[in-house]
């Protein structure tokens, strides 16, 4: 389906997208979100941190947007699912990676993608860089978790250079990711230290938050739990919700 309206935030950037066609659930595109990329190949360290950090955006009522990509992308989307939007570089009719068809099924069914590409359209070397203008025009502010000298991610950082947002990066060790090293040095990125101090950026660490669209549809007491955890139980007791046979409904 053709979205009805783009985003008011792609409307701005240059060269927005004419249109964009989606599957899943467009509310999303209304919560605060944020934008995280990096290398597909990922250190330990790197992925322990990109699932923690997409998380915690996640249980602040953000929605994680992403390129759908192996390695940091995919991680990102699994962290914050399903408060995740995929942006894809190919029609949403392809699957692509196909290591990521389950992750991408789950997103089409709980999650949100998206394209500006029509049906039976493939990915090129160019759609996957053009696509990045998206993943970054949605976010508040850009976060690369990790990236080499080479490393496309290094463009979406150009992206946001652009459009005047925020771009932070996960620090690493001497001689490690050496793309967001250069960012830093040159005083173009901000690292990311302590996880709360950096999240305070973006809102107050409260517990839970007013934000109850998630509900807007039924939900499964396990999806739930992943975005509010015990506080769910809390929101019952206020009356804000209903749970019954493992379901959640919003009163």
């Amino acid at each position: 389906m053709r979205l009805n309206e783009i985003p008011i935030s792609l409307q701005e950037i240059k060269n927005p997208p004419k249109e964009l066609y989606f599957e899943g659930d467009s509310s999303l595109l209304k919560r605060e979100l944020i934008s995280i990329v990096g290398t597909r190949r990922p250190s330990q360290y790197t992925k322990e941190m990109t699932l923690l950090i997409s998380k915690r955006f996640a249980s602040m009522g953000y929605a994680v947007v992403s390129g759908g990509a192996m390695g940091v992308d995919a991680l990102a989307h699994k962290g914050a699912f399903p408060n995740t939007l995929c942006v894809l570089a190919n029609s949403l009719d392809i699957i692509y990676p196909k290591v990521n068809q389950k992750l991408i099924e789950d997103m089409r069914r709980d999650s949100l993608l998206l394209s500006e590409y029509p049906p039976t359209t493939k990915a090129t070397r160019y759609s996957f860089v053009h696509r990045n203008r998206i993943v970054v025009g949605l976010g508040e502010a850009l976060i690369i978790m990790e990236a080499d000298l080479n490393s496309g991610s290094l463009r979406s950082f150009e992206y946001a250079k652009q459009m005047g947002k925020e771009v932070y990066v996960l620090s690493h060790r001497v001689g490690e990711s050496l793309g967001t090293q250069m960012l830093l040095n040159s005083g173009l990125a901000k690292p990311i230290v302590d996880i709360d101090e950096f999240l305070s950026n973006f809102g107050s660490l409260k517990e839970e938050f007013d934000d109850l669209s998630f509900f807007d549809k039924p939900r499964s007491l396990d999806e739930a739990l992943k975005v509010y955890g015990e506080k769910i139980y809390e929101f019952e007791l206020d009356g804000v919700i209903d749970i019954k046979d493992f379901k959640v409904f919003k009163r």
